[in-house]
């Protein structure tokens, strides 16, 4: 684990409302250092393991194919407090900005809603009418970090962190590696509940076929991961699914999981069991 305490800080600021971020200095380059938030769901946590939850979460999406922000767990001591933080590299280059797909759905002046709206058909529909970047190309980034999100239980993705990088200089916009999965993978459990989890396939399943749902809108209500696969309404989604399924490999996420040395055993157990049930209930059974 990497003391990130003492490096050298920038004056450099970030947005977004997931914890408390600094701007260090890390081998020669630029590092947003996002520490970990209170735990306001679950009051028998001071603060939730989202830093862990950023760190699996972007290296998983690595390991199916899809550029994600290079993470490195570490720790920081604030107060005499010491918290598990993640360094998040900091991809946005000179000349480059970083626009989010609330922008872009800005820019659909006929849109009835804005920029944050999360109804499925209308995310859908923007990135049909969309002209700034491949149509293809965008709506294959939208449902392969759709499927990963649902494989990892990611409860927050919206149009507000995921998106595109922006060149000033050549007036194009490109797809922004995949960042802020600090919502995945529960980052609010605790060892009490991991223990009844463990133990209870009524609570597996619970948190496999109900929960977490996305943050994205069907009708009115969040989408449940395993009810919107098995209904199959959508084809670029089951050819998204298909791409995904065949590249997941257990085994490498399970060593992955292992590595992360300051999680309980108890706790490494529980979430390659959430990746093994998610994985082949809603991926496998509707590849």
């Amino acid at each position: 684990m990497i003391d990130f305490t003492n490096f050298e800080t920038k004056k450099k600021a970030y947005g977004g409302a997931n914890g408390n971020k600094i701007s260090i200095i890390y081998k020669n380059e630029i590092y947003m250092l996002k520490l970990p938030t209170h735990s306001l769901k679950n009051k028998s946590l001071s603060y939730t393991n989202s830093a862990i939850s950023e760190y699996l979460g972007c290296s998983i999406f690595k390991m199916l194919g899809i550029d994600a922000q290079e993470t490195i767990l570490g720790k920081y001591v604030y107060h005499n407090v010491e918290r598990i933080v993640v360094a998040c590299k900091d991809f946005v280059k000179n000349g480059e900005q970083l626009f989010d797909f609330a922008s872009v759905k800005n820019q659909i002046i006929d849109s009835n809603s804005n920029g944050y709206g999360t109804e499925l058909d209308d995310i859908l529909e923007t990135i049909e009418k969309q002209s700034v970047i491949d149509t293809k190309l965008l709506k294959d980034r939208f449902w392969d970090m759709f499927v990963i999100d649902a494989l990892i239980g990611n409860w927050d993705r919206h149009n507000g962190n995921w998106g595109f990088l922006y060149n000033q200089k050549e007036d194009s916009l490109s797809l922004a590696p995949i960042y802020d999965c600090g919502s995945c993978l529960f980052p609010q459990i605790d060892e009490g509940t991991i223990d009844k989890v463990l133990k209870s396939k009524q609570e597996q399943n619970a948190r496999v076929f109900d929960v977490p749902t996305s943050a994205i809108i069907k009708n009115g209500a969040r989408i449940k991961y395993y009810e919107f696969f098995a209904k199959h309404e959508y084809k670029d989604c089951d050819n998204a699914i298909k791409r995904i399924s065949c590249k997941v490999n257990v085994e490498m996420i399970n060593n992955l999981i292992d590595g992360v040395t300051v999680l309980s055993e108890k706790h490494k157990e529980f979430l390659k069991l959430m990746i093994n049930l998610r994985y082949q209930n809603l991926l496998l059974k509707n590849s």
